[in-house]
This record gives C-alpha cells, structure tokens and sequence, in this order.
C-alpha cells in the first residue's frame, strides 16, 4: 500500500557539526536529546539505547530495569541514513505486528566541513490503522519531532 502524502511527517535542521559527527550524536547519543517524558514505561528513563546495526532496537530502560522497545533498525548507513520503525500506535501502546507501525528515515548531508544539514521523514503512518492521524499530529506537532531535533541541534551547538 502506498501511503497518502498526509501520512508523512518531514522536518529538517541544520547542525553545526560535520557529517560523521552529525550521524554519530544522532544514533549513539539519541538518549541525550529524546524528552525523558516521552516514556511508555512505569518508571523514569534510566537510560534510551540506540543499537548501531540493521536488527538492533531503540529502546528505553527505567530506572527499575523493565524495558521497552519502541523501534527496529531497518537501514544502518553511516554516516548517511538511518531507518527504523516507529512500532508505537495510535493509543501510545507498542505495537507488536510490523505491518501496522510506521517508519522514520533520517538522512545526513554535509552543507561544508562543519555543518551538516538532517532531514527526517516519519512515512506510512496509515499503516496504524484507524486513529493513525494521531500518531501524526504527535510526531509531527511541537513535542514531536520538531522538538526532538531542536534538542539535538542544541546538543551539537553546545559542543562547537
């Protein structure tokens, strides 16, 4: 099924770091700038852990030790792209059938020896079923990805 062009969420930024380094702080260091409230578990976040391969999860662990994986590494291209699922649904619970989650790309390109330009597609959102645009309004609102990649762009500018 080919997805709607209003079951697409893109934003893009621009950081100020090289590519290899851009790429590097998006997956290795996505628990630095993923909201500690964005958590499907019972207790705080102790740590979101990022697996740099195709097959790894993202996944929280609160600080009582219960996990929850929230996302599949599909694409593993460093320092260029990165695709993973999006495996939460339309009530904020995890969905466990590939078929009904979505998917984010993420792609890198340098704009110079310091800057690097992200640009992040959140595609196939109907793929949740009814109540999908919700998942959109949320990851495409202001505590979605729009502020998911100001805290990340704010992390590489704190580091210039």
């Amino acid at each position: 099924m080919i997805g709607s062009e209003a079951a697409v969420v893109r934003r893009q930024v621009v950081v100020a770091a090289p590519i290899d380094q851009a790429f590097t702080a998006f997956t290795a260091r996505f628990g630095e700038f993923k909201p500690p409230e964005h958590n499907l578990l019972e207790a705080p976040i102790a740590e979101t852990v990022f697996e740099p391969r195709v097959g790894g999860h993202i996944y929280d662990r609160a600080a009582d030790g219960s996990v929850c994986r929230w996302a599949r590494i599909l694409a593993y291209e460093p320092p260029h792209r990165v695709v993973f699922s999006w495996d939460i649904g339309p009530t904020w619970q995890i969905e466990t059938d590939p078929e009904l989650t979505s998917e984010v790309e993420v792609r890198f390109a340098a704009e110079g020896p310091n800057k690097t330009r992200v640009e992040l597609e959140h595609r196939n959102l109907d793929r949740h079923g009814p109540g999908w645009q919700s998942v959109g309004d949320g990851v495409g609102g202001d505590q979605g990805w729009p502020l998911y990649l100001a805290r990340y762009a704010a992390l590489l500018e704190s580091e210039v």
